[in-house]
C-alpha cells in the first residue's frame, strides 16, 4: 500500500481565471480511519464547473489552505466499521485528494449494471447527468415534440441533455459550442440539429439562424449573450432552465445578460434555475431511465479522460477553457492499466 497521501489546497483566491498557482498539492501520512470509519483510495475524480464558484470567498465557499471537495470513487482499502467492507467501491465527495477517510453516512454504494463503466457513475449515471435529467423532466417538463436550445452543449451536462432529450422525444435540437471540432462532434454524434460557434457572431442572429420558427425550452449552461438571444427567440409558454453561468465565472462585475423584459410577461415565459444537491433522491430514478440506454448502445458516454491524479488542477483549468468534450474525469493510473 502506498504510505503517502497527496490532497489539493487551494492557497489563493483568483481574481478572473485561475491558473495552477491558485492550487498547492500537498503529502502526508496516509490519514488513520477512526472507528467507526474506513479509509477509501480514490480511483475517479470529477471536476465540475461550481468548483470555481467555489474558489471565490462567498459563504460555503472553500476555505484557503485546506482540502478541497469534489466528487469522487474509491476503493475501501482498510475499515473500522462493519458496514463498509475492505475492497468495496463506493462514492463519496472528498475529492482532490488521493485518500479520504469515511463514514457509511458520508458514502454511496454504487449499484454495478453490467457493461457501464465506473467512470459512468461521474457523468451520465452521476451528478451531470442528473442535472440534465432534471432539468428536463422537473424544471422543463419537458413534453414529445418541444423544440430545445441548450448552450455550453458540449460539455458534461451539454451532451447529457442533447442525448436524453432525444430519448425523451424531443423535437429539434439547438446547440452553441466553442470550436469547429465540438459543432461537429454534437451534429454527428450526440443528434443535434444544428449547433453554432458563439465565435462566430452575435449569438441572437447565430441563434435566429439556427432556430428560426423559435424554441420551446432553453437549457442555459452559460448565462449572458446567449441567454438574452434565448428571450428572443422563445415560443409562448416557453421555460428557461438556469444551470450555471460560466460564461461569468471568470470575469467578476460582468454585466448580466440584457433582454427584454416585456417577453417574460407578454409571452408567458418561465425561468427557473435550480441546484441538483436538492434532488438527490432522484437517484434511483436516473438508473431507471439510462442504465437500459446505456446497456443497449442507444446511450454513448460522452467523457473526456486523464490519467494520473497529479493532472486533476490542469483538468480543471482544461474544462474552464473548454477544452473537453462532455464530461472530463481524472483517472488513477493503476485503473487505466487495467481497463487499457
Amino acid at each position: 500500500m502506498n504510505k503517502t497521501a497527496l490532497t489539493v489546497h487551494q492557497i489563493a483566491r483568483p481574481h478572473g481565471f485561475p491558473t495552477a498557482d491558485h492550487f498547492a498539492f500537498i503529502e502526508s501520512t496516509l490519514p488513520e480511519p477512526a472507528a467507526g470509519s474506513a479509509l477509501v483510495e480514490n480511483l475517479y475524480w470529477s471536476v465540475d464547473p461550481y468548483h470555481r464558484e467555489m474558489m471565490d470567498d462567498v459563504p460555503g465557499g472553500f476555505a484557503l489552505d485546506a482540502p478541497l471537495e469534489g466528487r469522487t470513487i474509491g476503493r475501501v482499502i482498510a475499515s473500522r466499521t462493519p458496514r463498509l467492507a475492505e475492497g468495496e467501491l463506493v462514492f463519496h465527495r472528498q475529492g482532490w485528494r488521493t485518500h479520504a477517510a469515511v463514514t457509511p453516512e458520508e458514502i454511496r454504494r454504487l449499484p454495478r449494471f453490467e457493461g457501464v463503466p465506473l467512470t459512468a457513475y461521474l457523468s451520465t449515471l452521476g451528478g451531470t447527468g442528473l442535472t440534465a435529467y432534471v432539468g428536463l423532466t422537473r424544471i422543463a417538463r419537458l413534453q414529445e415534440g418541444e423544440d430545445l436550445f441548450v448552450s455550453a452543449a458540449a460539455g458534461g451536462v451539454g451532451t447529457a441533455t442533447g442525448r436524453f432529450a432525444r430519448l425523451l422525444g424531443a423535437g429539434r435540437l439547438v446547440g452553441s459550442a466553442g470550436s469547429a471540432a465540438k459543432v461537429g462532434h454534437l451534429t454527428r454524434e450526440v443528434g443535434y440539429d444544428a449547433v453554432f460557434n458563439y465565435h462566430d457572431g452575435p449569438a441572437a442572429d447565430l441563434l435566429g439562424k439556427a432556430a428560426p420558427d423559435g424554441i420551446d425550452v432553453f437549457v442555459d449552461n452559460v448565462g449572458g449573450e446567449q441567454l438574452a438571444a434565448a428571450v428572443g427567440v422563445l415560443r409562448e409558454f416557453g421555460r428557461i432552465v438556469r444551470v450555471g453561468t460560466i460564461s461569468q465565472y471568470n470575469t467578476p462585475g460582468t454585466a448580466s445578460a440584457i433582454f427584454n423584459y416585456a417577453d417574460i410577461v407578454e409571452k408567458s415565459i418561465r425561468m427557473e434555475g435550480f441546484l441538483v444537491s436538492n434532488y438527490r433522491d432522484m437517484q434511483e430514478e436516473l438508473y431507471e431511465f439510462a442504465v437500459p440506454h446505456l446497456q443497449s448502445g442507444r446511450l454513448p458516454l460522452d467523457e473526456t479522460v486523464l490519467d494520473g491524479f497529479e493532472h486533476i488542477v490542469d483538468a480543471f483549468l482544461g474544462m474552464l477553457r473548454g477544452e473537453n468534450t462532455g464530461k472530463i474525469i481524472v483517472r488513477d493510473r493503476t485503473e487505466a492499466s487495467s481497463v487499457g
